[in-house]
């Protein structure tokens, strides 16, 4: 599978146009299309304030005792 990563700006009309893919003619593709979240420099640290929180971000998300090795 090939994969290729272009941006553009959505027009006015809603529509967006992609020029040049590197594809023949023919081809079928897959169009995935997703928004770009720009960096706020306003804000370096978007979720203060939220619920969000880590007690203990370093500790180990399970509980070792809770693995078990494969037999």
């Amino acid at each position: 599978m090939e994969l290729h990563h272009i941006q553009t700006p959505v027009l006015p009309n809603g529509t967006i146009v992609i020029d040049e893919v590197p594809f023949e003619v023919g081809e079928i593709v897959n169009v995935t299309i997703e928004k770009v979240r720009k960096f706020n420099p306003d804000n370096p640290y978007p979720l203060r304030g939220t619920a969000y929180s880590y007690e203990d971000p370093f500790s180990s998300l399970f509980d070792p005792d809770d693995w078990k090795p494969f037999e």
